[in-house]
């Protein structure tokens, strides 16, 4: 109770108010430049979204290549694998390893 008495509710309810405003006023900053930075890569990505020259009903014979080496390489990504399980076995062993082999046995 005497901890109550003694704080200064004033000092308090001031450090408060300040804080909020704090942060409420940088979130508003956050939301302007954000747009900023929209309007500005916005204008880059218009000028650079339109190629000069070519038609978008053609499709050239590079285009035609990358497709089709992307078809190829996404239905064979595997190569036919056999049953045979493989192991690599490691012949320099140490004596940590082996004291957490036996410790597992």
């Amino acid at each position: 109770m005497m901890l109550l008495a003694t704080t200064n509710w004033g000092n308090a309810a001031l450090m408060a108010l300040v804080s909020i405003l704090l942060v409420f006023t940088v979130l508003v900053l956050l939301i302007f430049i954000l747009k900023l930075f929209g309007v500005i890569f916005h204008k880059k990505a218009k000028a650079a979204a339109a190629p000069v020259g070519t038609s978008s009903d053609e499709i050239t014979d590079e285009e035609v290549a990358a497709i089709a080496m992307a078809v190829n390489l996404f239905f064979n990504r595997h190569d036919e694998e056999s049953d045979v399980l493989t192991f690599r076995q490691n012949h320099d062993v140490s004596a940590w390893q082996v004291r957490n082999i036996n410790k597992q046995l």
